[in-house]
């Protein structure tokens, strides 16, 4: 795409910037949550960047502007990629595995929203995280 002026620098910048800013909030205060989507090589292969991308778009259509969705590399659970841990100040980090894109919704509407997190894709964990 060949940009022919500032203008239309600018509107670009406009259109993505909703995307971006779902992305990238800075530090995480108060009543912020986070999305750690994996994605270290096995997550991508397992389709880790359409997950991150059914986030955004699932956050921006829902008008959820809590939510900080984070890129990270490896989650440590190969097996169960792609890895998604939510974080929600003051609960516990859930870790979920498996997540495609098809998956997101539900997480969304039940953990995100609904404040249950979603049992069935949820990665038992036997030991304290750090």
């Amino acid at each position: 795409m060949k940009i022919k002026s500032l203008e239309e620098l600018r509107k670009i910048r406009e259109e993505h910037q909703e995307k971006v800013s779902l992305r990238d909030h800075g530090e995480v205060t108060g009543d912020r949550i986070e999305i750690l989507i994996g994605m270290a090589t096995c997550g991508i292969s397992s389709g880790a960047r359409e997950t991150l991308n059914a986030f955004v778009e699932e956050l921006k259509k829902e008008k959820i502007d809590n939510v900080k969705v984070v890129p990270v590399g490896c989650i440590g659970y190969c097996h169960s990629e792609p890895t998604v841990q939510v974080n929600v100040p003051g609960h516990k980090p859930v870790l979920y595995g498996k997540v495609k894109a098809n998956k997101v919704h539900e997480i969304v509407e039940k953990h995100i929203k609904g404040g249950t997190p979603v049992a069935r894709l949820e990665l038992e964990i036997d030991f304290e995280r750090a």
